[in-house]
């Protein structure tokens, strides 16, 4: 949950109520792939409920299982490259789908929202790479390992941006 924490504890609450207007809440049935390894993605997506597990060709298997709070498609966005994983609904479950053009143009027009977008990405990319970095050096990772207060408040308010999503989602 901690990615959709990093983005919306970035953006500012105009921000979230712009992905909350130009998003789609797509209802996901039990066994549905949202996104498929290789295949372009036209959206980012942000877990409104659920549980979808993650697959690579590479590890033959899951390799994870995300629920409500992570965003998805967010790498191939930045890079333009298809995704390195499968994703697919466990259970019945929803996201909040961004379209790619919709939020490019967003991107374009006001720097503001860009500097606040990409900054959060940047963020929880280092964030899931030191934690990598443990795992592979051995050490248990600690996610709560070096925050600092300006951390902690940025995720608290990212926790309260997400919740005042998801009710107004619930409102639709």
């Amino acid at each position: 949950m901690k990615k959709v924490l990093y983005i919306l504890g970035e953006l500012d609450d105009r921000d979230a109520d712009w992905l909350v207007r130009m998003g789609r809440s797509i209802d996901v049935p039990d066994g549905h792939t949202i996104i498929r390894e290789g295949e372009p993605i036209d959206s980012i997506y942000f877990v409104t409920g659920g549980v979808f597990r993650v697959t690579t060709q590479a590890s033959g298997g899951e390799i994870a299982r995300i629920g409500t709070g992570e965003v998805l498609g967010e790498i191939s966005y930045v890079d333009r490259r298809p995704p390195t994983a499968t994703v697919t609904a466990l259970e019945d479950g929803r996201v909040l789908a961004i379209p790619r053009a919709t939020l490019t143009e967003k991107l374009e027009s006001d720097p503001g929202f860009s500097s606040r977008f990409y900054k959060a990405i940047a963020t929880f990319l280092a964030d899931r790479l030191r934690s990598t970095l443990q795992q592979v050096g051995g050490e248990v990772a600690d996610d709560d390992e070096g925050l600092d207060l300006d951390e902690l408040h940025t995720l608290s308010q990212g926790g309260v941006r997400f919740e005042r999503i998801l009710r107004r989602l619930q409102e639709v």
